[in-house]
């Protein structure tokens, strides 16, 4: 099934429908946004779409969205399923499409509503936009968190999208933060050894999915764009840059074309910035990077534009009810040849979990080895945890249950040295961080029944989900059973 909206706001019409958006009026682009998102993320269990408007000092209309995929029917609505797909369906279905649907390259057209305001060279501004601050401790604003950064391999022409952070340094100057070996950076750096900038188009909101596939990574020369079309079922509509010739998402919020200058030319400190680990790792105590920054020629924008904010919070107030990779995960899994996968769920980027089917001696490790292997789960991680299939792996409780009942520490937690990782991973000693190399270690617990005696392992003494099933049915109408 095929998503049936086209961009941010038909899909925003039909999470209204479902009363899955609130808006909130007169809050301050200086933290208070963030505070707001942050403790409605944390607190609330499948949080509304926090949509801000009339934001201090700005015109009504020019909108902040917040959480936009934090409740399960929402990331159900993205995915073009009923709103009552349970969660790990919702992550089959995910690696389902990724694997068997055929990519389908973007549409060229002619314009569309991202040309309805431009603005060139000396009119750029991007403060025109509630741009947030949303810690307390960053060095400036973002409007880059909810963003998709396009470029093109000069080698060979293969465009990609990724999704980094822009610190707003001018109107007209963004600073761009990209960990060594993405992917938007490399192809950067191609252009700046013949001492050329690097030409880009950078959105902010738009379709769900063009943003779920921005910060999933694929393997080099495999265009999310392509894999955007595939999974809506038809080509994303794009309209080609004036300026730089790359595509331009037609149905986007916000857009820029420009050059990332090559640092030999131009840098800016940039940061610090609160990341995904929930700390200020690079640059928090005040070793500020030099970073690239990219010179805006043109800005594209939509009337009333919604500006998309994904800033980073703590892990404890995430921003999806389900972890979109953990699909891309599934899939990559079973490329590699590891059988009797039933399930892979990505909790944070430092904790992934795979239920396998133990079908021989070793299968176990094979899985735990092939995740760090795997492109979702080779960067960044911490802990892999193998489960056995009757343990739900996007369930916390479950996992920690058969961590502690089936993991002998002795034999059962492998470490392996020198993984890749980021400048951004707060256990990274501070010079190590600065200098590189960038890597760590990681653990994987074998929280499966041995292979020797599995046969033996104690009975557990839960019900079946088959009867828990029956029992939510039957008193649905009586007891206040959430949905999972």
């Amino acid at each position: 099934m095929a998503a049936e909206y086209d961009g941010l706001r038909s899909f925003l019409a039909e999470c209204e429908k479902h009363g899955e958006v609130t808006v909130i009026k007169d809050a301050d682009w200086n933290l208070e946004v963030g505070a707001i998102t942050e403790s409605v993320s944390e607190l609330i269990d499948e949080p509304p779409a926090l949509m801000f408007d009339e934001i201090k000092g700005y015109p009504k209309g020019y909108r902040v969205l917040s959480i936009p995929t934090a409740s399960r029917v929402r990331m159900a609505l993205a995915l073009g399923l009923p709103p009552e797909t349970p969660r790990m369906e919702l992550v089959r279905h995910a690696a389902s499409r990724i694997k068997n649907v055929p990519p389908i390259p973007p549409r060229e057209v002619e314009t569309g509503p991202i040309m309805q305001n431009v603005m060139r060279d000396n009119e750029c501004d991007v403060f025109k936009f509630p741009v947030l601050k949303s810690h307390r401790l960053d060095g400036g604003r973002y409007i880059g968190t909810g963003d998709s950064l396009i470029n093109r391999d000069p080698e060979t022409g293969y465009v990609n999208m990724g999704t980094y952070r822009m610190q707003a340094h001018e109107g007209n100057l963004l600073g761009l933060w990209m960990s060594p070996g993405q992917q938007g950076r490399i192809i950067a750096e191609r252009y700046w050894k013949e001492g050329k900038p690097c030409p880009v188009v950078a959105t902010f909101g738009g379709d769900p999915l063009v943003f779920f596939l921005s910060y999933t990574k694929f393997p080099f020369g495999m265009s999310e764009l392509d894999r955007v079309g595939g999974m809506l079922g038809r080509p994303l509509d794009v309209i080609k840059g004036p300026i730089t010739g790359l595509p331009i998402p037609a149905h986007a919020e916000i857009a820029i074309e420009g050059e990332l200058m090559p640092p030999s030319v131009e840098t800016r400190k940039e940061g610090p910035f609160g990341e995904w680990p929930g700390y200020y790792t690079q640059g928090a105590t005040g070793m500020d990077d030099e970073q690239p920054v990219i010179r805006i020629k043109a800005i594209y924008h939509r009337d009333n534009p919604i500006l998309l904010n994904m800033a980073p919070q703590w892990p404890g107030a995430p921003h999806h009810s389900v972890r979109f990779e953990g699909g891309i995960l599934w899939e990559q899994l079973e490329a590699a040849g590891v059988p009797g996968i039933m399930g892979t769920y990505v909790h944070h980027p430092m904790m992934i979990v795979v239920a396998i089917k133990q079908m021989y001696a070793g299968h176990a490790k094979q899985a735990g080895m092939a995740v760090l292997a795997a492109g979702t789960g080779a960067r960044n991680g911490r802990f892999v945890v193998v489960v056995d299939e009757d343990i739900d792996p996007s369930n916390m409780d479950e996992v920690v249950w058969a961590m502690t009942t089936r993991v002998d520490p002795k034999d059962d937690i492998q470490i392996v040295e020198n993984c890749w990782a980021s400048p951004l991973d707060p256990r990274m000693p501070p010079d190590v961080s600065a200098n590189g190399p960038h890597v760590n270690s990681r653990a994987i617990f074998y929280a499966v029944r041995p292979w020797a005696w599995k046969d033996q392992f104690p009975k557990v003494n839960r019900i079946s989900k088959d009867e828990m099933a029956a029992v939510v049915k039957k008193y649905s109408g009586v007891l206040p059973f959430p949905k999972r």
